[in-house]
């Protein structure tokens, strides 16, 4: 994927393949979040004026690399998830054996599949934590990339509690069902306080 263009990228996203598509869409948001995070850091680093924030702005700046890598990361690993899932959904179910060697594994599928957007959301909670870090000292002429990183690491977290819902609906295992309820709550919760910061930059 990395050595994909944009464009081919949005082509494929747009074709009829099942992958990529909104598990690997979420990722992608979480790394345009990160990348916004640079980009406002790199304009704030070296400028007189903003001396004195300096050493966050460097410390965020390799921190915030390290999330878009990591974000593009798990739009492949999205990508992989849901084929897997979709490899199990077309397993013979012939007979009593292989219908439940195929209910075996698309339920183990589904957690896994499960497993991405919950990395997802979680890293773009971070992406949202070093948006709020470098506010205060962020160059004014780019706070309102601040705001659009806090943007778009919302829609990352909400985008990937659609794609845990989803999973989480098919999914027979009530202890990972409970599991995943719980994570789901922890996500509303980051995303109402995404929200909060968002209303405070407008």
């Amino acid at each position: 994927m990395r050595e994909q263009t944009i464009g081919g990228w949005l082509d494929e996203l747009a074709s009829g393949a099942p992958a990529p598509g909104g598990g690997a869409v979420a990722a992608m948001h979480a790394a345009m979040a990160a990348g916004l995070v640079s980009m406002v850091c790199e304009l704030t680093v070296g400028r007189p004026k903003y001396a004195e924030h300096e050493p966050t702005m460097r410390e965020v700046l390799a921190l915030a690399g390290e999330r878009r890598q990591a974000a593009v990361e798990l739009a492949e690993a999205d990508a992989e998830a849901f084929t897997a899932v979709t490899a199990a959904y077309r397993l013979p179910k012939a007979t009593d054996e292989e219908k439940a060697a195929r209910t075996a594994a698309i339920q183990e599928a589904l957690v896994k599949a499960a497993d991405v957007p919950l990395r997802t959301a979680a890293l773009a909670g971070e992406v949202l934590e070093l948006a709020r870090r470098i506010r205060p000292g962020a160059n004014v002429n780019v706070l309102s990339d601040v705001a659009v990183a806090a943007v778009s690491a919302r829609a990352a977290m909400q985008a990937a509690a659609v794609n845990v819902a989803v999973n989480r609906a098919s999914m027979t295992d009530v202890v990972a069902r409970a599991r995943l309820e719980a994570e789901l709550a922890r996500i509303g919760d980051e995303v109402a306080a995404a929200e909060k910061f968002i209303e405070e930059l407008a």
